[in-house]
């Protein structure tokens, strides 16, 4: 092979069906890490880049612009200082002999004679060093070492051990049949997994037949596509089943959710689309049990019309062509039929009893050890939802208390259901559809499934003031009890989910807006725990960490850290304005007068902080300094102005009037010493900073955004 030579690498494993929900991860994994270890080794050229390869069958990876060989290297390595190497005479020493043949070893030359090396200063002493040039590392070593790297560290998750004919035993994710490993046209002959490099492949296992050699790495993706029946690219093979699909479905709407689409991509080599029907009698049950039933058990997409009504229609995807399709499509007709009818029976017996039966039957269910039973729980949150109802009605968000308890009540009726059951993904839908069936009140239904919300990042918030009401009581009762008991998130580790139940606070708090203070909210709910001693009170640590929250929120919206402290730092107990005070501080930010102001207000929160003394009111009459009369005056003809802008909510007004403050404001600082020798004087100028500092700090603290 040419030392100077520079081509395509072509690296493929196949192996038996690999796991599906896997696939993606170690097709990536096999990728990326074959690439840099072989830039690690200097192996690249500057363009390189690398092409990754997944199929149910193979792991692949091309890499353009590979070297024959690294280029070799000048180096200079320190040998031993002077006084070590030398004796009093001048003469080489034993540690120098030693160290010189372990050199001339670990280099492959036969030996280094010490009068050839350098004598250089190392920044302390005068030492020997020895150039030389190093030996760039061959693609066939360097690719065996990548190799080796990369299956060591793949994603398996979990490893199977087998034997090879030959009898020995072999650690990987699945048994693997063939190892290609080639340079342009060239076999690098490097080994894994007891299979030694070749330039043949097999294709799909149906639809091809015999071997497939490969006689350039370039033509690896075109030859497996023609003869062999196999899309190799992942990324390909998905879009191709994604188009298959929007094609295939025609006016109606497809649903294909990404893992799904994932998992059928990591199933398939050739894909096909197909459409099959199922009884309509079927579409009496719930759509959202049909379409999980589809789509867990058997891996099929439902269609719905333009409606959002389901079909009884669906697409599978198959790793079949054929021009006659028939077979295929009635056996998953076939199969599908048997799980519709246990979604149906299912919902058929569960409609047999009330949702509010149920109920007393949770006290078998066991939420945590130390908290009780889904019972208690349903019992506290009935508490929570009736007095946050209650809180919510003084604040012009009417809620039916009545409602938001029925809500709570049976919210978690549904967890001893049979589809529930099956479905666990269901909880709280099948609520809402058997609440229905029992006649419970519409807001009464729609808490059973929307107090759940949001579920994730992005989620929709509930809609209903009863859901809302619920949903705040459900995610409160869990963040109270879950900390009380001292199960917090720590690190990564957050099992409870408390920090998403947190953010699910904050965001019906900011975004529905509900003016009810947070602090109240904990008290309500802390009060639901009395009686059992298990759950400490952890109110300000609670707040500590929403208020974390808060600010992880409001910076996801695009605010600056300042920016975020100025608002956070007060600790507002009412967020939903929240959203007001940050667009406020924007645009008072970019006053001219900003700056200044931040700087003075810095200024006077830190004297204040320092001072003991206890703070008055201001009188005029102490009065000495033109700056004190000018400060008092100037803050009293913009008072009921700010006054009127923060009570009516408008906070950009208020902030901006501040911004007149700011020559009186800096005459003041230049002109009088606070810290005066008379105490009356000294209390009476704190009173005026403080009077300030109160007025200027209702919207935010706007000294955070001093630098």
């Amino acid at each position: 092979m040419s030392q100077l030579m520079t081509d395509s690498l072509l690296i493929e494993l196949f192996t038996e069906e690999l796991p599906p929900k896997a696939l993606a991860r170690l097709g990536d994994a096999f990728a990326q890490g074959l690439f840099a270890g072989l830039r690690e080794r200097d192996l690249l050229e500057p363009g390189a880049a690398v092409t990754p390869f997944a199929t149910p069958r193979r792991l692949a990876a091309l890499v353009t612009g590979v070297r024959s060989a690294a280029p070799d290297r000048e180096q200079r390595e320190k040998v031993l200082p002077l006084t070590v190497a030398l004796d009093a005479n001048g003469a080489p020493t034993a540690p120098l002999a030693k160290k010189l043949a372990a050199l001339a070893k670990s280099i492959g030359v036969e030996s280094i004679d010490w009068q050839t090396l350098e004598r250089a200063s190392d920044g302390k002493a005068d030492a020997f060093f020895h150039r030389y040039t190093a030996r760039g590392a061959t693609l066939a070593g360097g690719l065996q070492a990548a190799l080796d790297e990369t299956l060591g560290k793949l994603p398996i998750p979990k490893v199977m051990s087998y034997q090879r004919p030959d009898g020995t035993t072999v650690n990987f994710v699945r048994p693997a049949h063939s190892l290609i490993a080639l340079f342009g046209a060239e076999i690098v002959p490097v080994s894994v997994l007891g299979l030694d490099a070749s330039n043949l492949t097999q294709g799909h296992r149906f639809l091809s037949h015999g071997v497939i050699e490969i006689p350039h790495a370039n033509e690896y993706a075109s030859l497996l596509e023609s003869k062999g029946r196999v899309v190799a690219s992942y990324a390909d093979r998905r879009e191709r089943i994604r188009s298959s699909l929007l094609a295939e479905a025609g006016a109606d709407q497809v649903i294909m959710p990404d893992a799904l689409l994932d998992e059928v991509n990591s199933l398939v080599e050739w894909p096909v689309v197909y459409a099959c029907h199922f009884e309509e009698t079927f579409l009496s049950v719930p759509q959202e049990c049909l379409i999980l039933t589809m789509q867990t058990n058997q891996k099929y997409f439902a269609l719905t019309d333009a409606s959002g009504h389901l079909r009884n229609r669906f697409l599978i995807v198959s790793n079949l062509a054929t021009d006659t399709p028939q077979s295929i499509i009635s056996g998953n007709e076939r199969v599908v039929r048997p799980r519709l009818a246990d979604a149906k029976f299912f919902f058929d017996q569960d409609r047999k009893k009330t949702l509010a039966s149920r109920v007393p039957q949770l006290a078998n269910v066991v939420y945590h050890n130390k908290i009780g039973s889904q019972l208690d729980r349903v019992q506290r949150l009935q508490r929570i939802a009736g007095h946050i109802a209650e809180t919510m009605n003084g604040t012009g968000a009417p809620v039916d208390q009545a409602a938001a308890m029925r809500g709570a009540e049976l919210a978690k009726a549904d967890l001893l259901t049979d589809m529930v059951g099956e479905f666990p993904e269901l909880q709280g839908t099948m609520g809402t559809y058997y609440a229905r069936h029992d006649h419970e009140d519409h807001d009464v239904a729609l808490a059973c499934s929307e107090h759940y919300r949001p579920r994730f990042a992005g989620d929709a918030l509930p809609e209903g003031n009863v859901s809302t009401a619920v949903a705040l009581a459900d995610k409160l009762e869990t963040l109270v009890g879950i900390w009380g008991i001292g199960l917090q998130p720590t690190g990564e580790k957050d099992p409870f989910a408390l920090r998403r139940h947190a953010l699910g606070i904050l965001r019906m708090l900011i975004e529905k807006p509900l003016a009810v203070k947070l602090d109240t909210l904990l008290a309500l709910t802390e009060q639901s725990f009395t009686g059992i001693p298990a759950v400490k009170p952890a109110r300000e640590a609670i707040l500590d960490f929403l208020y974390d929250r808060v600010r992880g929120y409001l910076k996801d919206k695009g605010y600056t850290t300042n920016e975020v402290e100025a608002v956070v730092s007060l600790r507002p107990h009412a967020l939903h304005d929240i959203m007001g005070r940050m667009e406020a501080v924007r645009t008072f930010a970019a006053l001219p007068e900003a700056e200044a102001l931040a700087a003075a207000n810095k200024r006077i929160t830190n004297i204040l902080r320092k001072t003991d003394e206890a703070i008055g009111n201001v009188d005029p009459a102490l009065f000495q300094e033109d700056a004190e009369r000018a400060l008092h005056a100037a803050i009293e003809r913009v008072r009921p102005g700010v006054e009127a802008a923060f009570a009516g909510g408008d906070f950009t007004a208020a902030l901006r009037d501040l911004a007149q403050l700011r020559e009186a404001v800096d005459q003041f600082f230049n002109d009088v010493m606070v810290m005066a020798d008379d105490a009356r004087l000294r209390a009476n100028r704190l009173a005026l900073l403080a009077s300030l500092h109160t007025l200027a700090n209702r919207v935010a603290d706007i000294s955070k955004l001093a630098a």
